[in-house]
Parts: structure tokens; C-alpha cells; sequence
């Protein structure tokens, strides 16, 4: 069983550090940054894993329409080859309300410019050149990137079916958040497993990240997710998972409760098909010191 964390990237760069050098330290098979509103997630990973030996850094997610395709291979490479090969590179569509209020691009046809983004993107990762001209970009190098690293591996945030099966068929996965162990097990398991045999590739990664508190009072911390979290019961993608889980909000999906509670909790994520756990603790100071614990010991295990 794979366990990992979600970085807290709110403080500075040398806590994030520290925070990698103890999951590194417990056990844990990956730490993984969020790119929303904060630091650079790619640039993060490139300093942390510089200083930080023996577990894989992975983006959760990068979203696509901000970065040119020619432009992410670079910057993915260049971190794979500062960090040792230790990249995964999780990608993803964002929301409209992201690509179209605050970058100002079209959010229409979001299949089809992942998969022509997908067309731009692997080739380079893979050390080709590109010429491609599609419908939503186009993209084209004068030979490969020049930059001395091995391919990462590419992981679509991917909710719905269409995505679902690029993510199987393409890429080398799913990361998902927000999304409970009976929509994993009836939904995202079965339909990317079965877009990646039909493509002739390896089994998938399925990495399924959920808030977690280890607390003595379960009802405060579903209270407090119910808050922190807010916004992903709003947001589309997310909350037709949520519909689809049988869950009011992100507090019916968080993981909370006594060490016994989480444990089942997570182990529930991997009995669904997860191939890989990725806990984002939250709560209070001692909340999320019970939350890495345990993290630690279910890693030692």
C-alpha cells in the first residue's frame, strides 16, 4: 500500500522542505503540491527535491490552459532532472470559472484540448519532436528538448468517462480529489482500467487524495471540512463525484475520526482499486500531528 501527503505549501519553502524530509523519513511513498494560488508547484518540487532524497514529488494538478504544452515538457523535464527522475506529473483541465474568469481562455471543447494537448506533450516528454496543428493549439519544435531526463509519469485529473479514457488509453493514470471509495470502486477504477487494457498499456495508477483528521471529535472535524472545503461542492466536476458518492458535501467524504477510523477509512480507498493514497490532513496543530502518526505508522506497516 502506497500512502502520501498533500504538502501544506501555505508557509515558506524551507517548511515545505522539512514537511517532505519527514514523510521521506516515515516512510511515505510521495508528498504531492497543489497548483491553485500559491507557489509554483513544478519550481517547488525542483528546489524540494534537491534537498530531499528517496520519495517521488508529484503535482496535484497543473492545470493545462495557463502552459503551452512545449512550455509544462520543458519545465516537467527540468524538474525531473533536478529532483533524480522523481517527478509525477499530474495535469489537469481546471474549472471554467479558473480558465475563463481569471485567464481569460475558452473553456469550451475541454476533451478535445486535452487530447490535443496530450498530442504535444507526451512526444516531448518521450524525447521527440512535435509538429501538430489541432483544433483548440498547435505546437511545433525544431527537434527534442534538450534537456537530459527520463519521461514522467503523466497523471490526468480525471472525473468524467471521456476523460476517464484518455487517462487509461494515453496517459499513465488518474489522480483524483474529492471523490469517495464507492464512486472510485463503481466508477473511475472500472472505466480507466478498462480504457487502458483495451489500448494494450499497463495497468493504471489510481491516486485518490482526501482530506484526513485523526481527532477525538469527528462531528467538529466534518464541521470544519464542511468550511475549509466549500468550494469543491460547488465546482462542477467535483460535485457531480460527490452526487454520485451520495454525499451532501466534502465533509461526507473527509476522512475523520479515532486512528482506527482513518485506518478503515483509508483502507477503504484501497479495497475501491486505489492504486495509491494521498491524505491531506487539516484540523488543529495537534489534529494533524495524530494525522502524521498515524500516516507513518500505516506507511511502516
Amino acid at each position: 500500500m502506497r500512502y502520501g501527503v498533500m504538502l501544506d505549501t501555505s508557509g515558506s519553502i524551507d517548511e515545505v522542505i522539512k514537511e517532505t524530509r519527514w514523510a521521506a523519513q516515515g516512510g511515505l511513498s510521495s508528498v504531492w503540491s497543489p497548483q491553485i494560488f500559491g507557489y509554483d508547484a513544478l519550481t517547488l518540487l525542483a528546489v524540494v527535491g534537491r534537498e530531499v532524497d528517496g520519495i517521488e514529488l508529484g503535482t496535484a494538478v497543473v492545470p493545462t490552459y495557463p502552459r503551452h504544452p512545449i512550455v509544462l515538457a520543458g519545465q516537467a523535464l527540468t524538474t525531473q532532472a533536478a529532483s533524480g527522475g522523481r517527478l509525477a506529473l499530474g495535469i489537469g483541465l481546471s474549472h471554467r470559472i479558473v480558465i475563463e474568469s481569471m485567464f481569460g481562455h475558452s473553456f469550451d471543447k475541454p476533451a478535445r484540448h486535452m487530447r490535443e494537448y496530450l498530442s504535444v506533450l507526451l512526444p516531448l516528454l518521450q524525447g521527440q519532436a512535435v509538429s501538430f496543428q489541432g483544433e483548440t493549439l498547435k505546437g511545433t519544435t525544431m527537434g527534442p528538448l534538450d534537456v537530459k531526463a527520463k519521461p514522467p509519469p503523466v497523471l490526468l485529473a480525471a472525473l468524467a468517462p471521456v476523460m476517464l479514457r484518455l487517462a487509461g488509453s494515453v496517459a499513465d493514470g488518474t489522480v483524483t480529489w474529492m471523490t469517495g471509495p464507492s464512486t472510485i470502486g463503481e466508477h473511475i477504477v472500472p472505466s480507466i482500467a478498462r480504457a487502458a487494457k483495451e489500448a494494450g498499456r499497463p495497468e493504471p495508477r489510481v491516486v485518490a487524495g482526501l482530506p484526513v483528521c485523526v481527532t477525538a471529535d469527528a462531528d467538529a472535524a466534518r464541521e470544519r471540512a464542511a468550511t475549509t472545503f466549500a468550494i469543491y461542492g460547488q465546482l462542477p466536476s467535483y460535485r457531480a463525484m460527490l452526487d454520485r458518492e451520495g454525499a451532501e458535501g466534502p465533509a461526507d467524504v473527509a476522512i475523520v475520526g479515532d486512528q482506527d477510523a482513518v485506518a478503515s477509512g483509508l483502507t477503504a480507498l484501497f479495497d475501491a482499486g486505489a492504486t495509491e493514497v494521498v491524505a491531506a490532513p487539516y484540523g488543529s496543530d495537534e489534529e494533524r500531528k495524530r494525522t502524521a502518526d498515524l500516516l507513518t505508522s500505516l506507511a511502516g506497516r
